[in-house]
């Protein structure tokens, strides 16, 4: 494959953001409205390359000389996951683009938005392509700085909008509210803690093995040598990246302020990149280490861990979501559930075998086409009602029909009801993890069933409170046909997918049509259609323990007061040490030798007589001291 494509893959989105970057820079700013086609032109050559890689690449690996004295190359690797992924991250940034077209036409920060968008856009591809683990960490960290720049884009803090809780709201100590500056902040720092280990990790897989490259590595003779701790170690090092990226337990308070971003980042953000970054790296790293076929207690410890934090994580968003007041919120609590189950269904891999990350991957696809839609949806909302909140009533529905459609379709979908796309990805999840039973236990099995049936509920609950039961709105109905079509079109893919999934397409078919009729799956099924049903005739339902879930169980406590106070002593405790050493060096030894010196300059004095006495005087103690000790 010529490396050209691979560069145009990559730099087309960053480069065609260049002109309205420059126009803004220049405080052109009509006529940086102007260029942002030329921004979503660079999405869109991206796209069309994902798509020649889909149907017109071979699978394999494409190596290109770069750091030979390191023996580091670059190198691509074109498979069952890439091939897939990547056309998935082309088409809904494309989509997204043209979206945003209209969406932020006025925006005064034109500039800025369309450049980070695209480098986002770009580093997602390079993570999703990259067979080498520091190309890898390059796009992983380009994830990150896009993030940061695009989620705290609104950075004035002067749109009620644009904010997170309910302004100027208190629970003891903790502000219950954030703006976009802060949401910017606390998601990048919060990556940050987990993008550290990773590094380390990388660095540790380079020194023990001399290789970089994923599917190149001897996985089983690395956990051989270094022992079961030793990968335990070097394994949970490496996932606390995806973990931080993919907001699970405990570092989901930044996926939920990220939401102060504009709603096209959030649409981008929650279904084909940063957060489902985290999952694939995890989907990408067991495809080829091949649990399944290692033996060892620190390899199962490990996905034991990811099965079970990922179940936790799942149920959390889901119960948060239920109890969300706030469109963007919900949806991102419940993309930090969906992420849960990725985790847990790609960790059962070890014991279920290279069919469990198949299935986590392609509920990443569905997930990825219904959420970007919801969001996309979530955005237009926003925009005809001025509030963020849920609100809408029957007068709503009447008046944006091809929205309501839209979003009745994705959620159906969405929740795993028969006999739309997520049941048959769902129904194999099901199969997986009823699999586990043996090994395992019953538990992850129990969870999955009811995190399904909560995901439901609360999918409905968007639906019908946004345009069936929820409080009178004022509609400005103005424009809006762009963002229609943009939303239309992304919830389109899933019955494209429903096609490949049931339709023969995919050599995994079979295997989800038989789980999608097992006697299991289909009692599920009926679960969570009645969840969906008395989501919708209660959407609403007041109770304390529902004040806390809205509150989020109060784990913001973690970012916003108690991980501040612990770096406040510790860097008071650094502070007072610092101190410590800087008075011992250049306080109290200066004095001693100055006092020192001080009296030996006293002794010193030039008289003869006064030395004589000195040694008198010394001679007097010394034989005082021996007639003392009997010497």
């Amino acid at each position: 494959m010529n490396p050209a494509i691979w560069l145009t893959l990559f730099f087309a989105p960053i480069i065609a953001s260049f002109p309205i970057a420059i126009a803004w820079v220049t405080r052109q700013d009509e006529f940086a409205r102007r260029l942002s086609v030329i921004s979503i032109l660079g999405l869109f050559i991206s796209f069309a390359i994902t798509v020649y890689i889909l149907f017109g690449v071979e699978e394999g690996r494409y190596v290109y000389p770069w750091l030979t004295s390191l023996g580091i190359n670059f190198a691509f690797m074109v498979d069952y996951l890439s091939k897939y992924m990547g056309a998935l991250t082309g088409i809904i940034a494309f989509l997204i683009g043209v979206y945003g077209y209209e969406y932020m036409k006025e925006d005064y920060r034109l500039g800025w938005y369309w450049f980070f968008f695209n480098l986002f856009t770009a580093s997602m591809l390079l993570v999703v392509y990259s067979d080498n683990l520091l190309m890898l960490l390059i796009g992983w960290e380009g994830l990150g700085i896009a993030s940061w720049g695009l989620i705290g884009h609104w950075f004035r803090d002067d749109d009620e909008l644009s904010y997170v809780g309910v302004i100027g709201r208190k629970v003891g100590p903790l502000s219950m509210f954030w703006s976009p500056s802060t949401g910017g902040w606390r998601a990048i720092s919060t990556i940050r803690i987990g993008d550290m280990p990773m590094f380390f990790a990388v660095a540790a897989i380079f020194a023990l093995t001399g290789s970089l490259d994923i599917s190149q590595i001897n996985w089983e003779h690395l956990f051989e040598m270094i022992g079961s701790t030793g990968t335990v170690i070097l394994l949970v090092a490496f996932l606390m990246g995806p973990f931080t990226k993919s907001a699970q337990l405990p570092f989901s308070e930044w996926l939920m302020t990220a939401m102060t971003g504009p709603t096209t980042v959030s649409a981008l953000l929650h279904s084909a990149t940063m957060v489902a970054a985290g999952t694939y790296v995890f989907m990408r790293l067991s495809w080829y280490v091949e649990p399944w076929k290692l033996h060892g207690a620190g390899i199962e410890t490990v996905y034991l861990i990811v099965l079970f934090r990922g179940l936790i994580s799942s149920l959390y968003g889901a119960s948060v979501a239920l109890a969300s007041r706030e469109r963007k919120v919900l949806l991102a609590a419940s993309t930090m559930s969906s992420l849960g189950l990725m985790f847990a269904s790609a960790a059962a891999s070890k014991w279920v075998g290279e069919f469990a990350i198949v299935v986590a991957f392609w509920y990443l696809m569905t997930h990825a086409f219904a959420k970007a839609t919801l969001f996309l949806v979530a955005g237009h909302l926003i925009h005809v009602t001025h509030d963020r909140f849920l609100c809408g009533d029957i007068e709503v529905l009447k008046k944006l029909k091809t929205t309501a459609a839209v979003t009745l379709f994705a959620t159906v979908a969405l929740a795993g009801i028969p006999p739309l796309t997520a049941y048959w990805v769902k129904a194999a999840m099901d199969e997986a993890l009823h699999e586990l039973i043996h090994d395992v236990g019953a538990l992850p099995l129990t969870l999955l069933i009811i995190i399904s049936v909560i995901y439901s509920a609360f999918l409905a609950k968007f639906f019908v409170l946004n345009f069936v039961k929820g409080k009178k709105v004022h509609l400005h109905l103005h424009g809006g046909g762009i963002m229609t079509l943009a939303y239309t079109f992304k919830v389109s893919m899933l019955v494209i997918l429903l096609i490949v999934i049931l339709g023969a397409f995919d050599e995994h078919s079979y295997e989800f049509i038989h789980a999608g009729f097992a006697a299991t799956s289909a009692g599920v099924g009926l679960l969570v259609l009645a969840a969906y049903i008395i989501g919708y005739v209660r959407p609403e339902y007041d109770s304390p323990i529902g004040q806390i879930l809205y509150d989020r169980v109060y784990v913001m406590a973690l970012n916003d007061f108690i991980v501040p106070k612990i770096g406040w002593a510790i860097a008071w405790i650094c502070d007072a040490f610092n101190r410590f050493v800087d008075f011992i060096a250049h306080r109290a030894i200066p004095g001693l030798f100055e006092i020192c010196s001080n009296g030996i300059r006293a002794i010193q004095s030039g008289s003869l007589e006064r030395y004589v006495k000195i040694v008198v005087g010394l001679i007097l103690v010394v034989l005082l001291i021996a007639s003392v000790m009997g010497w």
